[in-house]
Formats: C-alpha cells, structure tokens, sequence
C-alpha cells in the first residue's frame, strides 16, 4: 500500500510537472494575441477576436499552471507562524488545511464538468461580436481543475507519508 501511495505521489507529481512547464510558455502565445490586437487597432482595423482570445489563453495559463504552482509551493500561505514550526508540525498542519482545498475542488470540478457539458450540449457561445464556442475554454478549465484535485490528493498523501516517516520529494526538487 505504501509503494502504491509513493508511486501516486511521483506520477502526479510527474504529469503536473509537465502540464505546468507546458502552461509557461502560454505566456508567450498571450503576448502574441494581444502584439497583434495592438497592431490591428493602431492599423485602423481591429480585430474583435483578440480580448476574448487572450481571456481563454489566460484562463488556460492560470487554471493549468495551477497545479504546478501548487506543487512548488509558489501558493499563497500566511508565513508569519508557519515559518517558525518544525518540519513534523508543517506537515499536520498541511495535511488538515489541504482537506478544506479539496473539498473546494471537489465543488469546483462538479461546477466546471456541469458548465463544460451544458456548453457541449447546447452549443453554447460567448455572447459577443466573434461569438467562440465555450466549450474548449470550460473543458481546459475543468482540466485544469482536475489536475489540482489530483495534486492536492498527491500533497495530502506527502504529508501523510512524510508523519509516518517516509519522504517524498516533489518531482522539481528531483530534477525531473
């Protein structure tokens, strides 16, 4: 059993690893979309895709690098206390807190997968001039959601693991 929650911890770790460093580079594509929208409007003729454009790359960059950040620990946390305490004492109290962050998932996801179908079903479209479908944006959303869940599992079992005496280092102190 403890083999199997090590291995589920380095493939998470594995796939976010990969996904996150993948979404980095979204940065660039968003330079491009909004370098052309800068262009097309000082050339007189501007393009009505590129604000929705860059909203769904942005979306993609953020929810996507979600897990990533996540598993670098590049997340928000209130260091004022928590600096102080022993490695142990991080990890309980890492292992409670991340419970609440996967509850909010869970409820997340079953909002995104619900969006995500709906706008798949009923060919659902933004309502503006360019008129995209909706259902790619939602379904990397929910994606990217997902991959946050299962990260968030893979931190709870770290720290669970780490209390029972078992290390397992994240997969970009590893040197993936």
């Amino acid at each position: 059993m403890l083999a199997f929650l090590v291995a589920y911890v380095r493939a998470v770790d594995r796939v976010n690893y990969r996904v996150g460093r993948f979404a980095m580079y979204l940065i660039f594509a968003l330079m491009g979309v909004l370098f052309w929208s800068s262009i097309s409007k000082y050339a007189g003729s501007p393009a009505l895709w590129t604000l929705e454009l860059a909203q769904f790359i942005m979306v993609a960059y953020y929810l996507l690098g979600g897990a990533y950040s996540m598993q670098l620990g590049d997340h928000v946390r209130m260091d004022l206390v928590y600096a102080n305490w022993s490695p142990r004492r991080k990890a309980a109290i890492d292992a409670v807190t991340v419970l609440f962050l996967i509850f909010y998932l869970c409820v997340l996801l079953y909002g995104g997968i619900s969006s995500t179908t709906y706008a798949i079903e009923y060919g659902e479209r933004a309502h503006s001039v360019w008129r995209p479908y909706m259902w790619p944006v939602k379904l990397v959303a929910a994606f990217g959601i997902f991959l946050m869940l299962l990260q968030a599992v893979a931190e709870l079992l770290r720290d669970i693991l780490f209390l029972r005496g078992v290390s397992v280092n994240h997969q970009s102190e590893a040197g993936l």
